[in-house]
């Protein structure tokens, strides 16, 4: 991003995770971020945790898979901002109860409103003033469970997940002739309290060995601050161990 551009910035799920990993790091990095998430406690905690940068947040609590409530939340960011170069949707769910056997019809709705629907919702209530400008990047945070689904992750999880790797590349495939373009990062387990929600949550000495949300906060990083005539299309991280 060159120097005559603004560095506005909208995260969703920043209430914790991976997505408040990255918004604290935009804020270290000079962007001004509008922080999207279920609660207004958490959306605040993240602001606390960034510190002196602090002042270049700003808390919009919503319930991104809906419709409407994010299309009213979008109109108060861009009028609280203006313009919005950066989206990055972190935000997602999954339950207990997720096998094919057990998963709930509720389950399954509530998980590919959150993480498939709540990141078109937000795409749409911000790619057309990417677009009018000419100039754009998303960045979408996938799943290495888009590339093989298995009972870890669960059915509806990885549907979700292989759809938005889906609107990842439709993205490319249609905007980059607008100036916009879209990265996918795809990390393997990460230590964050989402795996509270696994049938059996893995142990302390697990989670050390596991990508933490700053690892794929440094790969979002990475593709925002590549020169803007590159695209960097798919992150595929995975702990070493």
């Amino acid at each position: 991003m060159n120097s005559e551009q603004s560095k506005n910035a909208v995260v969703t799920g920043a209430g914790s995770g991976v997505g408040r990993a990255i918004a604290i790091a935009l804020a270290r990095d000079n962007w001004r971020v509008a922080l999207i998430g279920r609660r207004d406690e958490t959306l605040r905690q993240t602001i606390q945790l960034a510190g002196q940068h602090a002042t270049n947040m700003l808390p919009f609590p919503c319930d991104i898979g809906s419709a409407e409530a994010v299309a009213k939340t979008g109109s108060e960011i861009l009028a609280a901002m203006r313009t919005v170069d950066l989206l990055v949707n972190a935000a997602g769910v999954n339950v207990p109860r997720r096998s094919l056997a057990e998963l709930s019809l509720q389950d399954y709705h509530r998980m590919i409103d959150t993480n498939l629907n709540g990141a078109y919702y937000c795409l749409q209530a911000f790619l057309p003033q990417m677009r009018a400008r000419k100039t754009g990047t998303i960045i979408n945070i996938v799943s290495d469970a888009a590339r093989q689904a298995s009972p870890k992750a669960g059915p509806a999880y990885s549907m979700s997940k292989f759809g938005l790797l889906g609107l990842t590349q439709s993205i490319n495939a249609e905007e980059r002739l607008n100036g916009i373009r879209a990265c996918a990062i795809l990390p393997g387990d990460i230590d964050t309290p989402l795996l509270d929600c696994r049938p059996q949550p893995p142990t302390s000495e697990a989670r050390a060995k596991m990508l933490q949300p700053e690892d794929v906060a440094e790969c979002a990083l990475l593709a925002i601050r590549i020169p803007h005539r590159a695209i960097v299309e798919e992150i595929l991280i995975r702990p070493r161990g």
